[in-house]
């Protein structure tokens, strides 16, 4: 009596949770109830064979029933309200503060991970890095040497040494011209005047004859000098034997329209 008359709150706390134990059993046994109940009926209509749209519908007024009677429940139930004792709030605050030093371990791995793949993205973009200063110290080192070679060669020595091979490509032709001079000379020379025509009535030309190297000089230089119109118009002083040569070896050609001009065939084309 003394202990009940120094601490009144104990005897009514057990009552209440006495109170809510009774409640719940009810309420068990109710809801066991029900189900017994459902499980009945779904076994008597288990054999029936229904429609698809019938099915549907049932199923949907099950789910209709089932949603009812749980709202009821809960409709029943009153909420309970806990005391804001201090040791119900230590236990909160310690609930609190557990879940939050979670979510932070959380959010600190998370971050690790990501520190630990940015770290090794730097470390491959740093020895790429290391890579093309590499490759653009050795391209400094080529282009310097190749820069220094560039320098050494001045512009007299190139126009000297372009003035040598000019020489000697001139030097090559007279030579060539010289030869083919002398060839041509020695091989296709002009006709001996000396000789007495065999027809007297025939009377000698005046006309100066030139060589066959005179008149293949005269084809060549029209060629190159008047590359648009390179024909030359048959003179006196071609001997016709030679221009005969020339167009019957195909040498030379002659004008479609004019037969009295020729021209030099152009090998070099």
């Amino acid at each position: 009596m003394n202990q009940q008359d120094l601490d009144p709150d104990s005897t009514t706390d057990v009552g209440d949770v006495t109170n809510t134990e009774e409640e719940l059993i009810r309420e068990c046994e109710e809801m066991w109830k029900d189900m017994e109940e459902c499980q009945n009926k779904l076994s008597l209509t288990g054999t029936e064979t229904l429609t698809d749209s019938n099915a549907q519908l049932s199923l949907l007024i099950m789910q209709v029933k089932c949603l009812t009677a749980e709202l009821s429940q809960w409709q029943k139930k009153t909420p309970e309200i806990i005391p804001l004792t201090e040791d119900v709030l230590i236990t909160l605050g310690k609930e609190e503060f557990q879940k939050l030093r979670q979510d932070l371990e959380m959010v600190l791995s998370t971050m690790e991970s990501k520190n630990e793949k940015l770290k090794e993205d730097l470390e491959r973009e740093q020895r790429w890095l290391d890579e093309q200063q590499q490759i653009m110290e050795s391209l400094n080192v080529l282009h310097s040497e190749l820069k220094s070679k560039v320098e050494t060669f001045s512009e007299s020595r190139i126009f000297n040494e372009l003035k040598t091979k000019m020489l000697n490509v001139k030097e090559y032709k007279e030579k060539l011209l010289s030869t083919l001079g002398k060839f041509l000379e020695d091989h296709f020379p002009l006709p001996d005047r000396s000789v007495k025509k065999k027809k007297k009535n025939i009377q000698e030309s005046t006309v100066q004859l030139i060589t066959l190297h005179e008149m293949l000089e005269i084809l060549i230089n029209r060629l190159f000098d008047v590359p648009h119109d390179p024909y030359v118009k048959i003179s006196d002083s071609f001997w016709p034997p030679y221009v005969e040569l020339l167009l019957r070896n195909g040498i030379a050609l002659r004008h479609p329209e004019d037969p009295t001009r020729i021209r030099l065939e152009a090998f070099h084309q």
